[in-house]
C-alpha cells in the first residue's frame, strides 16, 4: 500500500506513477498563465465586484446607474471598476462626460454563468455557504 498509515494525505514513496507525473507536467499551466488566471478569480472573489459583473452581463451601464443598481456610492463603484478594468474584465467607452461600462467580452459572461450554474446545482444538498463555513 502506497498511502501512509499515519498521514492519509501522503504516500510512503516519493513518486508512485512517474509516467502519470510526466504526462501531468506536460499539460501543466505555465506559471505566468496560472498567475493571470488566479488574478481573475481573485478579483471575482469580492461580492461587490461579482454583482457589478452580473449587472454588466445584462447591459451596459454608466457609473451613476451602477451605483443606484447596487445601492452604493459612485466613488466605491468607480474604485471597483478600475480593478475590473485593469484585468480586462470590463471595458468602458466615453460619451461626452459619461463613462459607460460593459463586460470586456463573452468569456467573462460565460465564466459568471458557469460559476452561477455550479453554485446553484444541488451538490449533496450542501450550499456554497455551508462549504465556506467548513474551510
Amino acid at each position: 500500500m502506497a498511502l501512509s498509515p499515519t498521514k492519509p494525505d501522503t504516500c510512503d514513496v516519493a513518486c508512485l506513477h512517474p509516467e502519470v507525473v510526466g504526462a501531468a507536467r506536460a499539460t501543466l499551466l505555465p506559471q505566468a498563465e496560472a498567475q493571470d488566471l488566479a488574478a481573475i478569480f481573485s478579483v471575482l472573489a469580492d461580492p461587490t465586484r461579482v454583482r457589478l459583473v452580473a449587472a454588466l452581463a445584462e447591459r451596459e451601464l454608466c457609473v451613476c446607474d451602477l451605483a443606484n443598481v447596487l445601492g452604493m456610492r459612485q466613488s466605491t463603484i468607480s474604485h471597483q471598476l478600475r480593478l475590473l478594468r485593469a484585468l480586462r474584465v470590463v471595458r468602458f467607452r466615453k460619451e461626452g462626460r459619461v463613462a459607460y461600462y460593459a463586460l470586456d467580452d463573452a468569456h467573462v459572461a460565460g465564466l459568471l454563468a458557469q460559476g452561477l450554474e455550479h453554485i446553484r446545482e444541488e451538490a449533496g444538498g450542501r450550499r456554497a455557504a455551508d462549504v465556506a463555513d467548513i474551510a
